[in-house]
Order: structure tokens, then C-alpha cells, then sequence
């Protein structure tokens, strides 16, 4: 059912991401399917009829009418909270979409891609590296991801396993403290890093980046100081919720 342009959508499974995320897959009548990229608002109504709105990316992409969030807790939020913590299977939501064309991969798009995360920025990111692995595109992508530790990581055992299984090469980035036996420094995403891990600017690669505002901030600039065109670089960023 579809009023007003939102979709009635049932909660049809919840996975534990991270200690402090959590990853839903949501049957939506009438969904009419999405890009790698876009995402959609999501609305809760309180008993009262009080209502809170938030726009959450896709995980999933494609025609199928099971849509995937991975929502990461902002413990001060409306809306992240319960869902990481309250919704259960059954529960119905809300939502609107799907939205956003620019922040979008298409096969047969622009290549070479670089994507590069920090934290539950990964979410439109891994809609793009699952639909390069099913497009056959995956040697043109890669990926940086920056996250405080390992544990913090959604999605990391898809990314490592689709290392060795044609999925997207991914750099890890790690800003509070490394694992064990890891080579690489503990600290902020910084310039030799990057350059290091992402394509030359001389291969003009189309660069998607997303996360919390400063941390999509500093990497856009960063990415301009190394030599990469401005026009070249999209970005999507994220507050509380």
C-alpha cells in the first residue's frame, strides 16, 4: 500500500552488524526497485501521533521488493535507537523512495570507480561493490574503508570474503586501534594513505565518498590536494539520527 508516496514496509529480518549497528531487510509492497546509490526516508509514528523522519541509504539495489538498511546508533537519536535496538520481525515502518540520483552507480557507467567510507558510510558504498560483483566490473572499483576498529566494520566479513571471491579490493583504514598484526598506522584517513590505496589522478576514476560530514570534508579536500578534479568527486554525508 501507497499513500502520499510511502510504502508500508515489514521487518523481515534483523542482523547484528556491529555492537552498535544493526542491518534490516524490509518487504515493501509495491517497491519499485532502486539504483546502487539512492536511499530512502524512513517514518515512525508514536502512539500519540507524534512522528520522526529519517533518511537512511540502501544496502540493496535492484528490482527486488526486500529492501536493505544497516543503521548505525546515534544513542541520543529518534529514530537509530529503535531501530537497532527494538524493532523485531513483524513490525511495520514506513518509507519514501526511492530517492537520490546523483550519489548512484550504474553498470556500464564511468570506470575506474574508487569508493572510499567512514563508518555506516559504507552502506550506499556496498550497494555499488555488490552491484560491480554482479555487473562483472569489480577489477575497475575499489575501496577505502575507515573505521575506529575492526569490531566497528559493518559488513566486514562480506567485504573480506569477497576479497578471494571477485568482490571489490578494499583498503582498511583504521582511526582508533589497528588489529593484531596489522602492518599499517592507527589514526586519521590522511593524504599518503590515500594516495597510496586509490587510483591516480591520471585515470580520471569517478570517486563516491560518504560518511559523517567532517570526515567526508577532509577526504573531498584531500582528494583535491592529490590531484583528482573537483567534478570528479560525489559525496554524501550523514548527521545524528
Amino acid at each position: 500500500m501507497t499513500v502520499g508516496g510511502w510504502h508500508m514496509a515489514r521487518v523481515v529480518e534483523t542482523v547484528t552488524a556491529t555492537p552498535s549497528a544493526r542491518v534490516l531487510r524490509l518487504a515493501v509492497g509495491g517497491w519499485p526497485g532502486n539504483e546502487a546509490g539512492q536511499h530512502v526516508d524512513v517514518r515512525l509514528t508514536a502512539e500519540d501521533g507524534y512522528q520522526a523522519v529519517r533518511s537512511y541509504s540502501l544496502g540493496s539495489y535492484g528490482p527486488a521488493d526486500v529492501i536493505e538498511l544497516a543503521v548505525d546508533e546515534v544513542p541520543d537519536g529518534e529514530v537509530s535507537p529503535y531501530l537497532v535496538h527494538d524493532v523485531a520481525i513483524g513490525d511495520e515502518l514506513e518509507v519514501k523512495g526511492p530517492l537520490g540520483g546523483y550519489f548512484v552507480w550504474r553498470a556500464g557507467g564511468e570506470a575506474p570507480v574508487q569508493l572510499v567510507a567512514g563508518g555506516s558510510g559504507i552502506v550506499p558504498l556496498m550497494a555499488m561493490a555488490r552491484a560491480a560483483k554482479d555487473a562483472g566490473a569489480t577489477a575497475s572499483f575499489r575501496l577505502v574503508y575507515s573505521v575506529r576498529r575492526a569490531g566497528d566494520a559493518i559488513y566486514r566479513d562480506e567485504l573480506v570474503a569477497g576479497e578471494s571471491d571477485g568482490g571489490v579490493a578494499v583498503t582498511w583504514a583504521y582511526t582508533r586501534e589497528a588489529p593484531a598484526g596489522w602492518g599499517g598506522r592507527a589514526g586519521r584517513l590522511d593524504a599518503a594513505t590515500l594516495r597510496a590505496a586509490i587510483w591516480e589522478p591520471e585515470r580520471e576514476p569517478i570517486i563516491y565518498v560518504c560518511g559523517p560530514t567532517g570526515f567526508v570534508e577532509h577526504v573531498a579536500d584531500t582528494l583535491v590536494g592529490l590531484g583528482h578534479a573537483p567534478a570528479r568527486i560525489r559525496t554524501e554525508r550523514f548527521g545524528g539520527a
